[in-house]
């Protein structure tokens, strides 16, 4: 009967090692060390040895199952560990941020947050990486590097907050297409969400401070086709639905060729209402193949490396899917209207 602990000690541990996760290892100690577990099941028959001999068999079993009892929590622990790094691990984990006091009631996802938590989502899927790039950046980045110079008249509409540094608060996520450009090599695909500030007018679809997602991809040949093929997803994920688009040329001085694409307004169903400015369309976002000089400027070939990159509104894709009427909501800290929204989106 030694022998036969031995084995099974010998089999516990070969699992123990091959396992791949929690569940596998509880299986294991299920099989072993519970109270139908092959070890337990020797326990069950000492009475049926001589005392000398259930002396020591019963000790040999015990010390079994401690064995494997350890072996488990250290995997486990392993597991554990590896867990709380992947958490560690992501852009917009704060470790700083103060924990919840103890029976405070907690709050409710910002609609925002879970739109943006849905496309993160969708293009994990698809093999993209999440980034997360600074708020404050340098005009370089936010303007000389995407093809807007100094005496570019594109700069009028996204007049903003400079600091005395003589940086700004972004106008856009876009910044992020030149400093992925650098970070990475090619090729890669890349979205960067994050809150951008212009010094704007505020109306139904307009607000100083508000979030995008820019969205890059790198590679060769890639064309027009493949990005409309990547919104299309992106859009149907979302929406959980088909939806009507339209795509329209646009100039952006950081692509060429560049385009528009609208939604069908979802507030109204393309009747008209002040979201969609009564057009029954909501401009969502601009897209196109990434300019030459801005490759170029990313320290990567024209010739060799071609790409597309679109800027998504997430604020206006929440309005969109939530059915609100004026973006005023999004910044108010109105908590009538945040209630409304919890882990899995709108009551």
């Amino acid at each position: 009967m030694i022998e036969e602990i031995k084995k099974l000690v010998e089999e516990a541990m070969e699992l123990i090692e091959k396992a791949q996760s929690l569940d596998e290892l509880a299986a294991v100690d299920l099989e072993y060390s519970g109270k139908k577990g092959k070890l337990t099941a020797l326990l069950k028959t000492l009475g049926l040895l001589a005392p000398d001999e259930r002396k020591i068999v019963g000790q040999a079993c015990n010390n079994a199952k401690n064995t494997v009892s350890e072996s488990i929590d250290k995997k486990r622990s392993y597991f554990n560990d590896q867990a709380i790094a992947r958490e560690l691990d992501v852009p917009s984990f704060d470790p700083t941020l103060p924990s919840i006091p103890p029976g405070t009631t907690t709050g409710s996802y910002h609609p925002v947050s879970v739109v943006q938590a849905s496309v993160e989502r969708v293009f994990e899927q698809m093999g993209f990486k999440i980034l997360d790039y600074y708020e404050a950046e340098s005009d370089w980045f936010n303007f000389e590097g995407l093809n807007i110079p100094k005496d570019h008249p594109a700069r009028d509409m996204q007049d903003t907050f400079w600091m005395k540094s003589g940086n700004l608060l972004r106008t856009h996520t876009s910044p992020g297409q030149l400093r992925s450009m650098k970070e990475f090599e090619p090729p890669f695909r890349a979205i960067f969400p994050g809150r951008v500030f212009r010094y704007e007018r505020t109306d139904a679809s307009h607000e100083h401070t508000f979030h995008q997602v820019e969205g890059i991809m790198i590679d060769k040949n890639l064309s027009v086709s493949n990005l409309i093929a990547i919104m299309k997803i992106l859009l149907e994920a979302i929406f959980e639905r088909e939806v009507t688009i339209r795509l329209r040329p646009g100039y952006f001085p950081f692509v060429e060729p560049g385009f528009e694409l609208d939604i069908q307004c979802m507030t109204c169903g393309g009747g008209g209402c002040p979201v969609c400015k009564h057009s029954g369309w909501v401009e969502l976002l601009p897209c196109g193949l990434i300019h030459p000089n801005v490759i170029r400027a990313g320290g990567l070939d024209p010739t060799q490396w071609n790409g597309w990159a679109f800027g998504l509104g997430l604020t206006r894709l929440a309005m969109m899917k939530y059915k609100i009427n004026h973006i005023t909501h999004f910044m108010s800290g109105d908590l009538r209207f945040l209630s409304q929204f919890k882990a899995g989106g709108a009551k």
